[in-house]
């Protein structure tokens, strides 16, 4: 029994851990294809945003603890805005560094996603991901909030679990493009916004408030994080 469970664990272990090998060219180019589709149209991005907005909220929260910060919740809703609220001293490096997460955690996600990838970790991806999405549920506050997250962790959990290696590979190359390209829109939009005189409280206004530096250079750096992400990332994945 005991030789039964090591194997299996020995087994499970280097299913998560191990490294499998990279998919055909074409998987990793029809993927990026896929993930473009789902970005750009207005009325699929509609949809497809709230993917953007987990990584956006859960950036916040991940660095307000990270800080120090108390967590008290996190909102997604229906219309793909999010609200993440936690307590602490309101000015300092905690604070600028949690108001600073939001935009950048998306593309950043995927940088990382993108090294796992290029390193052949497929499987242990798909479980990363699996487990920061367990940990948002907790902290969810919200119907629309936990039902988007919970939809989003079992499709992970499934894939991981249930899907061949091909498949596996697929997914996780499509959410890495979908993290790298996705990650690029937000910015512009909030741009944009700001141009009309809209979003007079986002992140990139509440950071100027905290640092006394132009809500323009803070949007300069969000911009900056999520195209150098994209090149290295997309580097990395198409192998050059």
């Amino acid at each position: 029994m005991n030789t039964l469970a090591t194997a299996g664990l020995t087994d499970l272990w280097d299913r998560v851990f191990g490294t499998q090998p990279d998919p055909d060219t074409w998987v990793v180019v029809a993927t990026a294809v896929a993930a473009l589709a789902v970005t750009v149209p207005h009325v699929v991005w509609r949809l497809s945003r709230n993917a953007i907005t987990i990584a956006h909220e859960g950036g916040h929260g991940l660095i307000a603890l990270v800080t120090g910060r108390r967590l008290d919740g996190i909102r997604l809703h229906s219309d793909t805005s999010g609200l993440t609220v936690s307590r602490g001293k309101p000015t300092g490096i905690g604070m600028i560094l949690t108001a600073a997460a939001g935009y950048t955690a998306p593309p950043l996600l995927g940088l990382g996603g993108a090294a796992l990838l290029a390193a052949g970790h497929i499987t242990a991806l798909l479980w990363l991901a699996t487990l920061l999405l367990v940990v948002m549920l907790v902290m969810i506050r919200n119907a629309y909030g936990a039902l988007t997250v919970v939809v989003a962790g079992g499709t992970f959990l499934l894939v991981s679990w249930l899907a061949g290696p091909q498949v596996q590979a697929a997914f996780a190359y499509a959410v890495v493009w979908f993290l790298l390209l996705g990650g690029v829109r937000p910015a512009f939009e909030l741009q944009r916004k700001r141009r009309h005189g809209g979003a007079g409280d986002s992140d990139a206004d509440q950071l100027s408030r905290l640092t006394h530096v132009p809500a323009g250079m803070w949007l300069f750096l969000f911009h900056a994080v999520s195209l150098c992400s994209l090149i290295g990332g997309g580097r990395w994945m198409l192998g050059l």
